[in-house]
């Protein structure tokens, strides 16, 4: 078996540097990274993970627990979390908890400590005492993306602003001179996506709409869910001319009832999403969206998470919130009836 010794013989650096290339190739020079790869190729080094971790007292895993990986956001998000991730010398678990609590506390007790020394938990059902309890055994833990959280909570958590994310769905619609407006409020294992639809509320009324000119169903992350909430609505509502979907599943769908109702977008109705998955310049037409800074936040989130595994946290960073972006695409336009 390759030791590391003799890639650092190959490679005509020390030790200490291969370890530093394989575990945070950052600080070492481009030039002497490559050298040390090349060396690693030539001699085939497999490093021992099982005696680093001995060795280190961590292992070099992180954990991502996300909630349903057939959602198209979040294999998006996994991408740039595991660049992040496998930049800092790391490897990334992505534990998929199917919506299910029991499996998320199965992942937490199972993996946290044992074969991660971080985990990164995206919106789930737990609360967060059985979180905090987690981290009180000395295991580090960040929420992300998280939409009913406070930065006076005691775990460190890095999300967006997702009332403004809803006010500008608001302003968009309300400055293309829309009076009667729909609303379809997902809901994942975070729990419904009101915060999205108050801060769509709050902008209406701040543009002088009444209340009444909003009408709400509550549907799922999906794009069936949309569909039929969609349907719902405009058949129940059929003055409305905007449709603001919480997530550019359920707006995806939205567009296809439209379309099943012989309805035009945006001719006769404009349809908002948010989050700006791929699909979402992809569909036909492409669909106007609040983009959420995915890979920024995936990044900061597993930066977050190592510096706290390394120690190096820095405590006024532990509350992070990132803005949402306003995408105009083809499917709101001017209100025409």
């Amino acid at each position: 078996m390759v030791t590391l010794a003799e890639v650092a013989r190959r490679a005509k650096v020390t030790g200490a540097t291969v370890s530093n290339v394989l575990r945070n190739p950052q600080k070492v020079k481009p030039e002497t990274v490559e050298r040390v790869m090349a060396a690693i190729r030539e001699l085939g080094y497999r490093p021992n993970l099982t005696a680093r971790a001995l060795a280190r007292g961590r292992t070099s895993t992180l954990a991502l627990m996300l909630s349903n990986i057939t959602n198209p956001f979040y294999p998006e998000f996994v991408l740039a979390a595991e660049r992040e991730a496998r930049k800092r010398g790391y490897f990334l678990l992505v534990c998929n908890t199917d919506d299910d609590p029991a499996i998320t506390r199965a992942y937490l007790d199972q993996i946290a400590g044992s074969l991660a020394s971080g985990v990164i938990v995206m919106n789930t059902d737990l609360g967060e005492r059985e979180l905090t309890d987690i981290a009180r055994k000395g295991i580090a833990v960040v929420l992300c993306m998280w939409e009913h959280v406070q930065a006076s909570l005691a775990l460190p958590c890095v999300t967006v602003d997702f009332a403004a994310a809803g006010a500008l769905a608001a302003a968009h619609l309300s400055g293309l001179g829309h009076r009667k407006f729909g609303a379809l409020v997902g809901a994942g294992s975070g729990g419904p996506q009101t915060i999205r639809l108050d801060g769509f509320a709050a902008a209406l009324a701040a543009h002088g709409h009444p209340e009444k000119s909003l009408a709400v169903v509550q549907s799922h992350d999906s794009i069936e869910s949309g569909y039929e909430g969609a349907m719902q609505l405009m058949r129940g509502k059929p003055a409305v001319t905007a449709i603001f979907a919480t997530n550019d599943l359920m707006a995806i769908g939205a567009m296809q009832a439209a379309a099943d109702l012989g309805k035009r977008v945006p001719d006769d109705l404009s349809v908002i999403g948010l989050t700006d998955i791929t699909l979402a310049h992809q569909f036909r037409p492409a669909l106007t969206t609040i983009r959420l800074p995915t890979a920024d936040i995936a990044a900061r989130s597993v930066a977050l998470a190592l510096e706290m595994v390394e120690g190096t946290a820095p405590t006024q960073e532990r509350y992070v919130v990132r803005a949402p972006e306003l995408i105009v695409r083809e499917s709101t336009g001017p209100r025409k009836r």
